[in-house]
């Protein structure tokens, strides 16, 4: 039996109890590769509510921010140095050591990092990432799609694994109603308001759900807030419930995003409910979107409106049917067993 610690992020709880991708992609994976059959420990944070066998005695930051307001700069840091001098007491007790952080792993690692795994869930296109590859370039990470991998040193690459979602998360919405959809961080990566843009020269109603992103809550007040009205309004925050139901109503998702994704979750939650998706080209988006059976692949606000007037051409059972086909957690836990067996025999 292969013995996998999961190194889950701080910021919010696994699994999120609304925002938070990356900790949702922890939990689902742990989950299915211990129904593979492997010994799974997650390190998280203590409000985690999972019934896996969880390693972790602190908070994550979004809980100390509910508790005592903003925080000081220096408690994410110290929040991870926790984390790690736990997983670091344990390290014999794990084959595969599996990332989902930011940096300071690798160093505790040492001589183990060839047997463990990296994902990162961000972009990899900038200066701190370069410096990071160039030091540690016996880390094994793999990518999260191929755009990203592109990004990613060969010496460190060894592998690219798609986002999955547990298959009977989100049900099925056969029937789409007369509104089009954004799900997101209310930011300037993910452009809200060109989503608005453009459902209103399709002439359809949009309803945006999402958080306000803390590091960025300006944009939301100067780019966003002024264009809201009755055929444009925001529902805030969703869990899992919210979410469903309003993709699953939705006629499509409008994915208008501004930045090189890696990934892009939303996408593919979309597709479960049998939503296709209008995403602009850029990162991973062609890799999830196929164009013409799961959605429209646009590079304009006018692509995007003429792709709104086709979306009824679309099956919204095929778009269901290719989610499970490529989409699922247990599809994404295989893969990376495959990976971590391909790490242990070398």
């Amino acid at each position: 039996m292969i013995r996998v610690a999961q190194v889950a992020p701080n910021i919010f709880p696994v699994p999120p109890r609304h925002h938070g991708g990356t900790e949702r992609i922890v939990h689902d994976l742990s989950t299915e590769l211990r129904s593979l059959g492997l010994e799974v420990t997650l390190f998280a944070a203590s409000d985690s509510a999972t019934d896996l066998p969880r390693v972790g005695d602190y908070p994550s930051l979004s809980a100390l921010e509910a508790r005592h307001g903003r925080v000081a700069p220096g408690v994410p840091a110290a929040l991870d140095a926790l984390q790690l001098e736990a997983l670091r007491q344990r390290l014999d007790a794990f084959d595969i050591v599996h990332c989902h952080g930011e940096f300071a792993h690798a160093a505790l690692l040492g001589a183990r990092r060839r047997r463990s795994l990296t994902t990162i869930h961000w972009r990899v296109d900038e200066l701190d990432r370069a410096l990071f590859f160039a030091g540690f370039p016996d880390l094994p990470v793999a990518a999260i799609s191929a755009a990203q991998g592109e990004g990613i040193p060969a010496s460190n690459r060894v592998g690219v694994v798609h986002h999955g979602i547990a298959r009977d998360r989100y049900a099925f919405g056969a029937g789409p109603g007369d509104y089009v959809a954004f799900v997101g961080r209310l930011t300037d990566q993910k452009r809200p308001d060109t989503a608005i843009r453009v459902a209103r020269a399709a002439g359809l109603p949009i309803r945006l759900g999402g958080t306000i992103d803390v590091g960025n809550p300006g944009y939301f007040e100067r780019e966003v807030r002024p264009l809201l009205g009755p055929d444009a309004t925001y529902g805030g925050p969703l869990d899992d419930a919210g979410k469903g139901e309003l993709l699953a109503g939705a006629r499509a998702l409008l994915f208008p995003i501004d930045w090189p994704e890696p990934f892009g979750l939303v996408m593919i939650e979309a597709m479960a409910c049998g939503t296709p998706v209008v995403a602009w080209n850029r990162g991973s988006v062609p890799e999830v979107v196929e164009d013409g059976l799961t959605g429209f692949v646009v590079s304009s606000e006018a692509e995007a409106v003429a792709a709104l007037e086709r979306i009824g051409d679309l099956d919204r059972a095929a778009v269901r049917r290719r989610f499970e086909e490529r989409f699922t957690a247990t599809r994404m836990a295989e893969d990376y067993l495959a990976l971590y067996r391909r790490l242990l025999a070398a």
